[in-house]
């Protein structure tokens, strides 16, 4: 340093470089501090659909967010909607949950819905059965709950040996066990335990 006639005093050498190496330093310190905050950062484990709550380590396959078509000759029959979907025996097992299912006629229109908790497709048996609160509505205006409904693509027949409630405008039938279509048009009951209607005849009463 040096000091000035007015009696102040100024840092010797070139002012330019002076300010260089500041800016280096400052630069240098800045690199360090951030080495120093990743090297105290625990490592992160990365997120994969295997480590997803309640999924079954020996799954052949997780799916989320599936989405199945149902044929025979084909001829589109339903269609599956699943949160999650789980393979199992070379895919031809498939557990599914949270079930939406859309059914369609001969023509190719929507005819009725199924929803469940959950649901297997057994796809060499061409089966679907579904459990936990089972809830089928046609589009006209039919609707029926179980616990468990099975649909069998063969015949596309939806059938049932749990107990079960169909309401529909003007009657409400209920039993155990049931064989129908499935828009409920021609719904036969195995075993009726109670039966409502106002001039409608309940099949199977």
């Amino acid at each position: 340093m040096r000091q000035m006639a007015d009696g102040r005093w100024q840092m010797a050498g070139d002012g330019r470089h002076t300010a260089y190496g500041l800016r280096r330093a400052a630069s240098i310190l800045l690199g360090i501090g951030v080495l120093l905050s990743a090297a105290c950062e625990k490592p992160q484990t990365p997120k994969t659909g295997a480590g997803a709550r309640g999924i079954d380590p020996l799954a052949d396959q997780v799916v989320f967010g599936s989405r199945t078509l149902v044929t025979d000759d084909g001829l589109r029959r339903a269609e599956v909607i699943s949160d999650t979907a789980l393979f199992y025996d070379d895919n031809t097992r498939m557990d599914m949950r949270r079930v939406y299912m859309i059914f369609f006629d001969a023509s190719g229109a929507k005819n009725a819905v199924l929803t469940s908790r959950t649901a297997r497709y057994l796809t060499r048996d061409q089966v679907i059965e579904a459990r936990g609160h089972v809830e089928i509505t046609s589009v006209d205006g039919r609707r029926l709950t179980s616990e468990m409904v099975k649909y069998d693509q063969r015949v596309n027949q939806i059938s049932s040996d749990s107990a079960f409630v169909l309401t529909e405008e003007g009657r409400e039938a209920s039993g155990i066990g049931f064989v129908s279509d499935p828009d409920m048009n021609n719904l036969r009951i195995l075993k009726a335990s109670r039966a409502k209607a106002r001039n409608v005849k309940v099949p199977g009463t």
